[in-house]
């Protein structure tokens, strides 16, 4: 017998559905939707407990309710400090987002982001998970991130790449002419057989994987990334290196290369750009070597022991030459190059003399008329560009892609970029905490990780009990005030008053 329509016209709460009962059907019982069931492909609502009842064309409401289900309701237990201090040192990146980006989707690729740092390795499938469970969703309530909505996002991101462009050219328009601006590049793992980035490159072949290739621009004075690439990873680093300034419009600074990134790859886009200066080392080949008697060195290097320079500016052109040789780094060259020698039996005493010249030293070419200790001091900071690559593959998990085609690459990397800068930014707050000197960033991390906020009654948010090192971790990084403290007492019994 069908319900009448005046009952079902009666005003009651979302999510309910009449139902009759009673011996003549004429009694009514309102009860709660708690979802639905698959049954051979049709999808079935299933109904919960009663939670009401319509008399006389009115909704009475049940006076002692059953407890609801634990399936249902909010999360009251979350991650707190670490998803909180990632969002302080982070939050100006959401305005950079939203000057490209409508307003929702540039907090759905905030969100990804700071995932993906506070929970490194998580995958698509498991963010809108991590979202419900952290602060996240108490900072930034509503934002989608199940696993369809996430795979579309990545592969609509990548569609209007033009964007992601203009991201990084608003970055490196705020570069400062006196910035030292490391590249280097990296090789992920991508075995996708459907999109034109994956390839085998150099060392892959050997190893038979194929990859693709991601270029960074460090910036040594702010200590974080600027901008960011994806190529296919059988591409030359000199190929790659034109494409990869002009795109990204880097037009100030003085670029510290690596020898697979000369400045004649970019020759014109240097010359075009007279605040963008360059500092790449020569090959020991080079015949601008031996032209300009870059071995036979002057002078010893200031602040340094044991480092012998010269400096010799390029006929005709508007380029130095600085050349350096530091002897410890020529004893274990030459130790090393007998070992080789004596396994394999093929010392050539001629060679070797030869070769003995070139020990321990580098040459430099920059279109800048500088002091050598400074050309020296660029130079060797160029190694943290490798700490970037080490971050970037172990401590945030980005070894490897997880998504196939084009689109979903450019996006899910310009996503891994984001993380990157918040890792380092994230490294940038340990550091100045001095946490980093009794810890490491991960021991850090997982403290912090650990440290959660309960809704336990109706007074918000409560911090949950935690070890007393892991609090004084909490108040080194200002997220918990630190204690007052106590006034030292003298020893001794205190004067009497006359």
């Amino acid at each position: 017998m069908p319900i009448p329509a005046s009952i079902l016209a009666v005003p009651r709460p979302k999510n309910t559905v009449v139902i009759a009962y009673g011996k003549d059907k004429n009694l009514y019982a309102v009860r709660q939707r708690v979802g639905c069931k698959n049954v051979n492909g049709r999808h079935l609502p299933v109904n919960g407990p009663t939670i009401g009842h319509i008399v006389d064309g009115a909704y009475v409401p049940i006076a002692s309710e059953a407890p609801a289900p634990v399936s249902s309701g909010a999360v009251e237990l979350k991650d707190w400090a670490d998803i909180v201090l990632a969002d302080s040192v982070f939050r100006d990146i959401l305005g950079e987002l939203e000057k490209v980006y409508a307003a929702a989707d540039a907090l759905k690729i905030y969100c990804i982001a700071v995932l993906r740092v506070c929970d490194p390795g998580i995958k698509d499938n498991e963010l809108k998970e991590a979202y419900d469970n952290s602060f996240l969703s108490e900072l930034y309530p509503g934002v989608a991130l199940s696993r369809n909505t996430v795979s579309k996002f990545h592969g609509d991101l990548g569609k209007r790449c033009s964007r992601i462009v203009q991201f990084m050219r608003n970055r490196t328009a705020a570069v400062g002419m006196d910035h030292h601006l490391l590249i280097d590049g990296t090789l992920k793992s991508d075995e996708s057989c459907v999109n034109s980035l994956s390839d085998f490159s150099r060392k892959a072949a050997v190893r038979g994987s194929r990859d693709i290739s991601v270029l960074y621009a460090f910036d040594l004075d702010v200590m974080e990334p600027v901008c960011s690439k994806c190529f296919p990873g059988n591409m030359l680093d000199y190929t790659a290196y034109e494409a990869f300034i002009s795109e990204n419009n880097i037009t100030r600074g003085l670029i510290v290369g690596d020898k697979g990134f000369p400045a004649s790859a970019a020759e014109a886009h240097f010359a075009g750009h007279p605040d963008l200066h360059y500092l790449t080392p020569v090959k020991r080949n080079s015949k601008l070597i031996e032209r300009h008697g870059m071995l036979s060195f002057t002078g010893l290097l200031p602040g340094h022991e044991g480092v012998t320079c010269k400096k010799a500016r390029v006929q005709g052109k508007d380029k130095w030459l600085y050349s350096f040789r530091d002897t410890a780094k020529a004893a274990l060259e030459e130790r090393e190059y007998l070992r080789k020698a004596k396994a394999g039996g093929t010392y050539d005493d001629k060679e070797f003399r030869e070769r003995q010249r070139s020990f321990g030293t580098i040459v430099l070419e920059c279109d800048l008329d500088l002091a050598p200790e400074t050309v020296y001091k660029a130079y060797a900071e160029r190694w943290e560009i490798e700490i970037v690559m080490r971050y970037y593959k172990s401590a945030c998990g980005f070894d490897e892609t997880r998504v196939h085609d084009d689109y979903s690459v450019i996006g899910s990397e310009f996503c891994d970029f984001l993380s990157t800068l918040l890792t380092f930014r994230l490294i940038k707050a340990f550091d100045k905490a001095h946490v980093l000197e009794r810890m490491t960033y991960g021991k850090a991390m997982s403290i912090l990780h650990r440290a959660k906020k309960a809704k336990l009654d109706d007074n918000g948010w409560r911090l949950l009990r935690i070890n007393p090192s892991h609090e004084r971790l909490l108040q080194d990084i200002g997220l918990l005030p630190k204690p007052e403290e106590q006034a030292k007492r003298h020893p001794g019994r205190p004067k009497k008053s006359i």
